[in-house]
């Protein structure tokens, strides 16, 4: 144990467990570049980098937050048809360092054959990416931890992997019920006993987006917490 304190941020305990490096160098998030699509983890390169994965239901918001972080609207396709991303997106950030959009997952109308392809896909790429170092987790903040979230959450905590939870769409409530919200879901996420931040999110006000880049500037530069 290197040190331990409190998150004031989550309201969470945490302990430093790997620091690599004392001072977390900034990335240039506008420099990234889409580089592949797959349609699962067979199809991905091998990678000696760092992966950030970013997960979460269909139409959840992930293509329109990788757009806000990289000041890019139309690096990933955003779309007003829920479960048309169906492919592994792979985005470098730098030399070593990528961004993966993956499936969106838990929309009903999608086949279950479909489904099921999906699911097996993120379960492969979170049991078996050595080089995933971190998820983002987006869900809608009117109606979060729906169950799909909750399975993606509990597979990412069993394989240790750190979860950067993103409320998204906070500019679709008032500022007091966006507050009420955040805390109750960060109480939810409690019993999962897994390394957890939860934050609001909003790609149209930009809210939340500096705390999501230095999250990923931590976790690029290996800055790893964990719950205790």
């Amino acid at each position: 144990m290197k040190g331990e304190g409190y998150n004031t941020a989550t309201q969470y305990p945490f302990i430093i467990m790997e620091t690599k490096n004392l001072t977390t160098k900034e990335l240039n998030y506008t420099t990234t570049r889409f580089i592949s699509s797959a349609p699962d983890i067979h199809h991905l390169p091998a990678y000696e980098g760092i992966e950030i994965a970013f997960a979460g239901r269909s139409n959840a918001g992930k293509s329109s937050a990788l757009n806000a972080l990289t000041h890019k609207k139309g690096l990933a396709r955003t779309s007003k048809t829920p479960g048309r991303t169906q492919l592994i997106n792979l985005f470098e950030v730098a030399d070593g360092k990528r961004l993966v959009d993956l499936p969106g997952y838990g929309y009903a109308a999608v086949k279950k054959e479909i489904k099921n392809q999906w699911q097996h896909a993120l379960n492969d790429y979170l049991n078996k990416r050595d080089c995933l170092k971190g998820l983002v987790v987006l869900m809608d903040i009117r109606h979060p931890l729906k169950e799909s979230d909750q399975q993606m959450i509990s597979l990412a905590v069993a394989v240790d992997i750190p979860i950067f939870l993103l409320l998204t769409k906070a500019d679709k409530l008032a500022t007091s019920a966006a507050k009420t919200q955040l805390n109750k879901v960060r109480e939810a996420v409690l019993p999962f006993m897994g390394d957890i931040q939860v934050e609001k999110f909003s790609s149209l006000k930009k809210t939340g987006v500096d705390k999501l880049r230095a999250k990923l500037n931590n976790w690029f530069n290996g800055v790893v917490t964990a719950n205790i």
